[in-house]
């Protein structure tokens, strides 16, 4: 394992998605990532859909790297192994509804008795305090409370949901944000902390931009399809064949897109001359621009864009981007190892590093992959030990090959 986070170990309670992303990410970054899980099936994550043989596509998308540890946390025993853990560990990650861990004697403030280093990274959807906390949120709920949806959409249609689950993936970034600064504290003051991040918080920390408008305004914001609220043209525009981005943010800008695209009168007219004019008059541009980007396949346009130094692009589907040169050149999409499935297509990292690169070999492990192993190598337990957790059901474990992913 490499990466800046080399020898950085961290314990991962983190289920479906929020949790789960955070630690994918700190393991992408080098650190030691032992994931727990509960039960006979572990993360629920494992039963969605779709499948490759038997195999959760969903969850194999966010647990590369990790090391599965299955275990019994409702024995006695069970819960005593994790407290060894957490002794030797630097990052602690849950993303259980307030309540849960204090229920295991696991919450911050026994943990941190166990280990004053340790930095409890909590992930919920409305935090560890405030009127809401005790609810349960997923994505949809997260998006829906904290504005997202609100903004999101065609104008006068119903508002949609972001095409991809940034409730989750939000508050996964944020807590990883913070879990690194906490990590650079620590080197000052040789103590952890609790960090907090909740879902809500953080689609209203992303909502920043429509919350200052609605506060300099009084003006709710709402659905403006593909274009942006500030700057005219920046949206989506059909071509004689397919959409393509075109983006003008300065009026020198937009004097070269009206040039690269025949129409120099558009330039001068007063409706459009400025930016406070275009935006004031976005609808009838828009209906002229689209009128003019039908006349040509979006390609030619694309290439007439390069000769003016217009800045635009195409509208990619997903095949598209996994298949882009630009996108394989960067390393965003990778192989790894799995023990069953031989090699399997990730989604890369797009942190980038000059000494320590984050490399990513190792695909999203069985249900209880590794569990003698960590009992072996973090606690120094021996093969009669570990047998008879085995035999009272303490913990579950797997060896490559056999079923359980």
């Amino acid at each position: 394992m490499s990466g800046p986070l080399k020898g950085i170990n961290v314990l991962s309670f983190g289920r479906v998605l929020a949790g789960p992303y955070t630690a994918m990410l700190l393991a992408d970054l080098g650190a030691d990532v032992i994931k727990i899980e509960t039960g006979k099936d572990g993360d629920m994550a494992r039963h969605n859909g779709p499948f490759i043989n038997d195999l959760s596509s969903y969850f194999l998308s966010v647990n590369r790297g990790k090391k599965s540890f299955s275990l019994n946390i409702r024995h006695e025993k069970g819960v005593d192994i994790l407290k060894r853990l957490i002794r030797g560990m630097d990052i602690l990650i849950e993303n259980f509804r307030p309540g849960v861990m204090k229920k295991m004697g696991l919450d911050y403030e026994d943990a941190k008795e166990l280990n004053p280093r340790l930095i409890y990274v909590s992930v919920s959807g409305f935090g560890q305090s405030g009127p809401y906390s005790s609810k349960t949120a997923f994505d949809m709920v997260a998006q829906g409370m904290g504005g997202t949806v609100s903004i999101t959409g065609e104008p006068g249609r119903p508002p949609v949901r972001v095409g991809y689950s940034i409730g989750d993936m939000g508050a996964a970034l944020f807590a990883v944000t913070a879990t690194l600064a906490a990590l650079y504290e620590r080197t000052g003051s040789g103590i952890g902390q609790h960090i907090d991040v909740a879902m809500m918080d953080s689609q209203v920390a992303l909502c920043e931009n429509a919350c200052a408008r609605y506060m300099a305004t009084g003006q709710i914001p709402k659905p403006i399809g593909a274009r942006h609220p500030l700057v005219t043209p920046f949206q989506v525009f059909p071509t004689k064949t397919d959409d393509m981005v075109v983006v003008a943010f300065t009026d020198e800008q937009w004097g070269k897109m009206c040039e690269a695209v025949g129409r120099k009168d558009l330039a001068n007219d007063v409706r459009y001359h400025s930016m406070r004019a275009r935006n004031e008059n976005h609808a009838e541009l828009e209906s002229t621009l689209s009128e003019v980007f039908r006349t040509l396949p979006r390609d030619e346009w694309l290439s007439r864009f390069e000769e003016f130094d217009v800045i635009g692009g195409p509208v990619n589907n997903i095949e598209q981007v996994v298949n882009d040169p630009h996108v394989k050149a960067r390393d965003m999409v990778l192989e790894v190892a799995h023990d069953r499935l031989g090699k399997l297509k990730v989604v890369g990292t797009p942190m980038k590093f000059s000494r320590t690169p984050c490399e990513i070999t190792n695909a999203s492990p069985d249900l209880g992959r590794h569990t003698e192993e960590i009992l072996a190598e973090k606690l120094g337990m021996s093969q009669d030990e570990i047998g008879e957790l085995r035999e009272e059901g303490i913990i579950n474990s797997r060896q490559p090959g056999s079923k359980g992913g």
